[in-house]
């Protein structure tokens, strides 16, 4: 069961995305640019961590924001930008929406986040936020 801090109590298993263990993440070798994006990225587990972390604290949503952006972390920056995009109301008709959610769950394997989407969708209907397909 991880503890929380964690970087206080499991500092010695704590990596970053790209495997840099995270007391080797320094501001100096920011300052000297020796690092990555992905030096300072958190790793899906982690947050699957701090998911479990604050589940087991009571504070569900919390815990339920946390995993869907553990799945998220294997999405590449670029199609997360594209997705922001996707997602802003009147940007997409209902079947984009849909196919969004599809790519998420199929080829991400974030179920989490297709439901999120789904459910985006859903509202966006309701509530008359979708573009029209016919739409420029």
């Amino acid at each position: 069961m991880p503890q929380y801090p964690r970087y206080v109590h499991h500092a010695d298993t704590l990596v970053a995305a790209s495997g840099r263990a995270l007391n080797h993440v320094t501001v100096a070798d920011a300052e000297l640019g020796h690092l990555t994006l992905d030096d300072i990225q958190i790793t899906q587990q982690s947050l699957r961590d701090q998911a479990q972390i604050a589940r087991d604290a009571g504070y569900t949503q919390l815990a339920q924001n946390l995993e869907r952006a553990a799945e998220l972390t294997v999405v590449p920056r670029d199609e997360i930008i594209a997705m922001y995009h996707i997602l802003r109301p009147g940007r997409s008709d209902y079947a984009q929406l849909m196919a969004l959610a599809a790519r998420l769950e199929h080829h991400y394997h974030a179920p989490i986040c297709a439901q999120f989407v789904r459910e985006a969708a859903d509202v966006y209907h309701v509530r008359g936020m979708l573009r029209h397909p016919d739409a420029l």
